[in-house]
């Protein structure tokens, strides 16, 4: 729950960075493709505890192969989580809907970002 929460605040953080500092891409949000409308759009919010859930089982399973300091294991957990789930999922986005390169891009990024966060939650609090 810790990790969900702290993915929650990230993505709101992430949410007005993205604004400033990307418009165009944020433009691109307006296609109403991205809307899914009335109560659906609560998922959204629900991601963050979702991808905790799943990475803490990950973590558990794994965290044995990792060696280091707690930071180094949880950085290494994330980007391992983003190469061998992240990366596929956006380069099969990008070749399958009609969005831009900066739109996956970004969503690439913020995928490996949150999956090292967790990591490093996860390497800190279940060592």
């Amino acid at each position: 729950m810790v990790a969900g929460a702290i993915l929650l605040a990230l993505s709101y953080g992430v949410l007005f960075v993205t604004i400033r500092m990307f418009p165009a891409v944020v433009e691109e949000y307006y296609n109403p493709i991205f809307w899914p409308g009335g109560e659906r759009a609560l998922l959204f919010f629900a991601h963050p505890f979702v991808l905790s859930i799943c990475l803490a089982w990950f973590w558990d399973r794994s965290k044995s192969l990792y060696t280091g300091a707690w930071w180094f294991r949880g950085a290494e957990m994330g980007l391992v989580y983003g190469v061998v789930a992240t990366l596929p999922s956006m380069w099969i986005t990008f070749s399958a809907i009609s969005v831009s390169l900066a739109m996956v891009l970004t969503w690439l990024l913020y995928g490996f970002v949150q999956s090292v966060i967790a990591g490093l939650v996860f390497a800190r609090l279940n060592p």
